[in-house]
């Protein structure tokens, strides 16, 4: 364990497989434009959400699931791991939308015209 750690050098390591997240959005951002999937272990406000779309929407995570006593055990960790780690669907949809973060990056490209928007707003 470490206090701090450069979290973008983390997601983009080559040897990193998945990455277990309380689901705040900007470790989401970061991590679908490295193309890292994710293990869903939502805290409180906005994570359930964020968690939902993740696993339910994007498809390119699982969500850890609290047994009859409120507990994450560690026979479900273990099983999730495992799934995340096989599963060649929520791989694909993590290269997916890693290249649509890239292409809304590029000139032309959503985020760009929505920053080149924002820009000319202010200037105006």
């Amino acid at each position: 364990m470490v206090r701090w750690a450069p979290q973008e050098k983390v997601l983009a390591h080559p040897s990193l497989a998945c990455y277990l997240t309380h689901c705040g959005w900007d470790l989401i951002m970061e991590g679908l434009s490295m193309e890292v999937p994710f293990l869903c272990w939502p805290y409180c406000s906005d994570h359930f959400l964020n968690k939902s779309c993740i696993c339910d929407g994007w498809k390119v995570g699982l969500c850890l699931n609290k047994d009859e006593n409120g507990v994450i055990t560690k026979h479900d960790m273990k099983r999730k791991v495992e799934e995340l780690l096989s599963s060649d669907s929520i791989r694909k949809n993590a290269i997916n939308l890693k290249n649509l973060a890239q292409q809304s990056l590029r000139p032309g490209g959503s985020s760009s015209k929505g920053l080149q928007y924002f820009v000319d707003q202010i200037k105006a």
